[in-house]
């Protein structure tokens, strides 16, 4: 019998409409991005915002969140506790409105909340809906209130539970194992999105303790400092050019603008912009009146306080990049009404904060250079040898543009590519040496997978100047097969120039590093990411970065093999075989690099991409990010050598 419905048969009765918060649980990814490790620790956040808008308002200064035992989270906070009263409308208490009501809270209304955080507003009814149980308590009027939920559904009345003179809420959720993949909430993440709130918030205290293992694990942020104390955290390793750190803190038209910036004495720039305590990782009009503020203050000042001495010969212009060369900046900004657009939603669109922000800062900032010169002084000497190393580095770049397959010439002569001309189905990988490179070529699917061998030690981008940088065969190699250009970071107008990196031009949107699983494996493939994340990192943000996982071991019993990608799953598999076959003699090999493997053994433990383990490169937290790089390939020896002491007891499968 046909179950197929008549097109006269499509009436109302086919639509379905989800009542409250069933829509939420239908559909979560729609609300907080995913099910996976990203979208429970979105949980957290959402609840945090909340305490996070009473601290802009003025009413917070103190929050709390705590992994239970059970594998709950408490939040809690000191603000004004979320109203009790009945709501005219819905004929229920308030708190029962915001946990129960999709986008139901005060930040629609501009009297409570002159600006708010959470990017997508989805609010506290989000959690509810997405967790087993959640219950909330409210401090208000001298009174306790408590109400308790399950998966987003009123189980009792808002009760009187007791007497208090304080004032504040107290939220505590368990997720739904039934929606996530995980419910495992990860201490490390929190806590560094708590130390950012805390820097962006200056002078709240927002405290991090887990009670899941016996050993209580606190810590503590709170920061007088704010801004500044963000700059000395990033830049902590970065042997400052000057003490002194540059701040500006002014508001205009009703949107306060928040600087703090430092150079040190590296070559890589790390600006963090924030809109309303939200990473814009993309930017957007804030930064773009940032970096044109910036340029025009120093040139103005260099150029005022005759600052550019040109030798003979030599006409010297600077530019934006090279005052952006060692600074290390972070912008907040907060807006009433933020606009955001751009593939992550993180970037910002409003038009009228660009001049907002190029106002204030360029005063600011020529009111800081007026008042100490020394640092002007020396910030404008760094920005000329910047400004000769980007003239060296002109005609590299030059090269490496005539060469590029966008302009019509030969790609790299190791470059064996995919007949595939789709970058969407195109994959590059990045293999280490040319034995590698031998079988990947000979394994490889060559209508889609193209293979680049890199033959030495790719140049350490976190110390090299970009003259040096462009020098570099492979790197040179890698742009010219990338086919998007290179650097040429957005200008003053947010324009880029022809030749440029631009991410739409990449001809290859799986971009895989496969290096072997030994030391030297592992320090190519972390020159690769530092290139990457300091002069590409738009290649990360994209989702077009990748690591190639090649298994370990291959353990083989008479005709039947399988392969282990780390000690564990080895083990496991011996054990299994012996069990299945006492007989029989298992055999173990070590794969010490990827040229001891034969095309077919590499194309299904590693390329096969039916079968293959890809990680995607992302980044949680650029402020812990650039910190790592830092210490891991900056010129600080104290800051590697406690990194790996600290690191350490984690390394596994450490060839020596």
């Amino acid at each position: 019998m046909s179950t197929k419905v008549k097109k006269d048969q499509y009436s109302a009765e086919n639509i379905k409409v989800l009542e409250g918060l069933e829509a939420v649980r239908k559909r979560p990814a729609m609300y907080i991005g995913d099910v996976g490790k990203r979208g429970l620790h979105h949980l957290i956040y959402e609840v945090v915002d909340n305490s996070i808008d009473e601290a802009l308002a003025g009413f917070c200064n103190k929050v709390i969140v705590t992994f239970n035992k059970d594998g709950s989270v408490t939040v809690e906070d000191n603000g004004r506790g979320i109203p009790v009263d009945i709501h005219k409308e819905e004929k229920k208490p308030a708190v029962e409105v915001v946990m129960t009501v999709l986008h139901a809270g005060g930040k629609f209304d501009k009297g409570s909340y002159k600006v708010s955080g959470g990017l997508h507003g989805v609010g506290v009814s989000v959690v509810n809906a997405l967790s087993k149980w959640l219950w909330v308590e409210v401090s208000r009027n001298g009174h306790i209130y408590k109400q308790k939920y399950k998966t987003g559904n009123t189980q009792n009345k808002l009760e009187k539970v007791g007497v208090s003179k304080k004032t504040g809420t107290r939220v505590c959720f368990f997720p739904d194992d039934t929606i996530f993949k995980t419910i495992q909430f990860e201490y490390k993440i929190i806590s560094e999105r708590l130390r950012e709130l805390a820097y962006l918030n200056k002078g709240l205290e927002i405290q991090l303790k887990d009670k899941r293992s016996e050993e209580l694990r606190e810590d503590s942020f709170k920061f007088n400092g704010g801004l500044s104390d963000f700059v000395k955290y990033l830049d902590e390793h970065n042997n400052p050019l000057h003490n002194k750190i540059i701040t500006v803190n002014r508001e205009t038209g009703e949107i306060p603008v928040e600087v703090a910036l430092r150079y040190g004495n590296t070559y890589n720039e790390n600006i963090l912009s924030f809109v309303n305590n939200i990473n814009t990782i993309e930017g957007g009009t804030h930064l773009s009146g940032f970096r044109t503020a910036l340029t025009r203050a120093m040139n103005n000042h260099a150029t005022k306080n005759n600052l550019i001495k040109a030798k003979k010969n030599e006409k010297i212009t600077l530019s934006g990049e090279d005052f952006r060369e060692g600074l290390t900046a972070i912008i907040s900004v907060k807006v009433a009404e933020p606009q955001f657009e751009g593939q992550t939603k993180t970037k910002l669109g409003n038009g009228e904060v660009k001049g907002v922000v190029d106002k204030i800062v360029y005063e600011g900032i020529l009111d800081f250079l007026e008042e100490n010169p020394s640092i002007g002084r020396r910030v404008v000497e760094k920005a000329l040898l910047a400004a000769r190393s980007r003239s060296a580095a002109r005609k590299a770049r030059e090269l490496i543009r005539r060469k590029s397959a966008l302009g019509g010439s030969s790609l790299p002569g190791k470059l064996s590519d995919c007949s595939n001309r789709d970058p969407v189905f195109c994959e590059l990988y990045l293999v280490e040496g040319d034995s590698a490179g031998g079988s990947a070529k000979q394994g490889r699917d060559r209508r889609t997978q193209a293979i680049l061998p890199l033959r030495g030690k790719v140049i350490n981008s976190e110390k090299a100047r970009i003259d040096k940088l462009l020098s570099n065969n492979e790197v040179q190699s890698m742009i010219t097969a990338l086919g998007a250009g290179f650097g040429g970071a957005e200008d003053e107008s947010g324009e880029k120039a022809p030749g440029d990196f631009d991410p739409e031009k990449l001809r290859y949107h799986k971009i895989i590093i496969m290096t072997d699983a030994d030391v030297d494996g592992s320090h190519i493939r972390t020159l690769l990411l530092t290139f990457f994340y300091r002069k590409m990192k738009e290649v990360i943000d994209g989702g077009y970065l990748y690591l190639a996982l090649p298994p370990l071991y291959r353990v083989s019993q008479g005709k039947k093999e399988t392969y282990a990608y780390d000690d564990n799953e080895r083990d496991l598999m011996i054990e299994r075989m012996k069990k299945e076959n006492k007989n029989t003699k298992v055999s173990i090999q070590r794969y010490k690099g990827l040229g001891e493997m034969n095309p077919e053994q590499l194309w299904e433990t590693t390329m096969d991409p039916e079968k293959r383990t890809l990680m995607q490169v992302t980044v949680n937290s650029a402020a812990e990010a650039a910190e790592t790089f830092q210490d891991l390939m900056g010129s600080d020896v104290e800051a590697r050598r406690s990194f790996i002491e600290t690191n350490a007891k984690f390394v596994v499968n450490l060839d020596i």
